[in-house]
């Protein structure tokens, strides 16, 4: 039986999962230096073990999740390899690693898949009664933003 094994976050109130063999680390939040006239959902920068590492807010990419303010979250970063660079992915928390079987994965629903805004979503699994949403990294930024990210991270 194939399986998919996923590092499943939150982004708000939603949870998100990306293919494990993409993530790098995961660490605690640290001290980003925040570089002039970036993208907006760019962070900023922060050096890990000696690289220079950019740091995305994916709340503010997507600009769907709202954080509940007040509400206590444990904020991580998770440091994925995009295009042979590797990129901070700032998110609400980091819950758990799942395997999660082909065949509760379903397809993007069309009437979401239909924008060209939601191609980062490869597909929704099912795990008991939550919806784990799937992201493909590879699309989650253009060509042009994953090219300004690779120069603010050198």
């Amino acid at each position: 039986m194939a399986e998919q094994q996923l590092v499943v976050f939150a982004l708000g109130k939603e949870e998100f999962g990306i293919d494990i063999s993409r993530v790098r680390e995961i660490v605690r939040i640290q001290n980003i230096t925040t570089i002039p006239q970036s993208m907006d959902f760019v962070e900023g920068i922060v050096n890990l073990r000696g690289q220079i590492v950019p740091i995305v807010d994916l709340c503010k990419r997507f600009l769907v999740v709202v954080r509940e303010e007040g509400k206590e979250i444990d904020r991580r970063i998770i440091v994925v390899n995009m295009a042979g660079q590797n990129i901070g992915i700032l998110v609400d928390g980091v819950s758990e690693i799942l395997r999660i079987p082909d065949e509760s994965i379903e397809p993007t629903p069309p009437m979401v898949a239909g924008g060209a805004s939601v191609d980062f979503i490869r597909g929704v699994a099912k795990v008991k009664d939550r919806l784990i949403i799937m992201l493909d990294l590879d699309r989650i930024f253009s060509v042009e933003e994953r090219e300004m990210l690779g120069q603010s991270g050198s």
